[in-house]
């Protein structure tokens, strides 16, 4: 295969690039001219003619020296008492940047997204909507159920990463003693299951209306966010207008280190702040991870 062949593949958010990630688990070599304009463009290590493409996750991104730096460098404090300057900054300018009243950052955004699932359902044994190839429902550890004691009602996703709003809407329980109670929509951007499928135009409005006619509020696993919005060229904050809350990496394309922040209303980011202590990620000295 050829290399330009291999990075459309990489970026086209097809099947195949998921096949081929399986394929090339471990690492792969091609053979590129050292003066090429590939050799050049992707920060690997390179030996003679040789360039490897790691394709197990954009998390094996490295952060760059300047923000090694400013790592080594930035001011910090204790942030469980909310005194870390660089996190506080970070929460604020992220905030600002996505259009939201506050964010919180967290070790990881399987922890984001748990403590936006605990902030917004306050019913022990309530249930929340979300798709059968979300990240949510297949990559980490039901901790929705585990920890949340919250259900999930899991509808289909299409290949685009959507899913039928008729079927979200019908999902969504009615009044009656024998069911859960529907507290969340939870949806994903870009998609990673379906090959990193940015959501169509329209489409999260569209849901949002209907969340919100019926009184359910909409969650976005955003841990691509910044991916869909260089696609869409369009500022983040434009992608998350119709969201409630959003949970967005840090340590995959941006290349930081670690962490991710939840961004939402104020209410809700008070209430993540106690469940993100209960889950053990209220850490100290934290503004090193936020200043990459």
């Amino acid at each position: 295969m050829k290399p330009i062949h291999l990075l459309l593949t990489i970026f086209t958010g097809t099947t195949l690039e998921r096949v081929l990630a399986f394929i090339f688990v471990k690492r792969i070599e091609i053979n590129v001219p050292r003066w090429s304009t590939l050799s050049m463009s992707i920060s690997v290590p390179t030996t003679h003619n040789n360039v490897i493409i790691d394709l197990r996750s954009d998390t094996v991104t490295l952060p760059t020296a300047a923000m090694r730096q400013r790592m080594s460098s930035c001011p910090v404090g204790d942030d469980v008492f909310g005194e870390d300057p660089t996190i506080n900054e970070l929460e604020t300018r992220v905030a600002k940047m996505f259009g939201k009243e506050s964010s919180l950052f967290f070790p990881s955004g399987t922890m984001s997204n748990l403590a936006a699932v605990m902030s917004w359902c306050g019913t022990r044994g309530s249930e929340m909507i979300l798709g059968d190839s979300s990240h949510i429902h297949l990559f980490e550890q039901a901790g929705t159920a585990q920890l949340a004691g919250v259900g999930s009602r899991v509808i289909p996703n299409k290949r685009d990463g959507t899913m039928y709003i008729d079927a979200v809407e019908a999902a969504i329980r009615g009044e009656n003693i024998h069911f859960p109670v529907t507290e969340l929509i939870a949806i994903e951007n870009t998609h990673n299951y379906c090959g990193g499928r940015v959501l169509p135009k329209g489409y999260t409005e569209e849901l949002y209306w209907m969340a919100h006619k019926n009184g359910v509020p909409v969650h976005l696993d955003g841990a691509r966010i910044w991916n869909a919005a260089a696609a869409m060229q369009q500022p983040v904050a434009n992608l998350v207008q119709y969201v409630d809350s959003v949970s967005a990496c840090l340590s995959k394309g941006l290349g930081a280190p670690a962490g991710s922040l939840l961004i939402g209303p104020t209410s809700l980011i008070k209430k993540a702040k106690r469940a993100r202590k209960a889950l053990g990620g209220g850490m100290r000295q934290a503004g090193i991870f936020a200043a990459a």
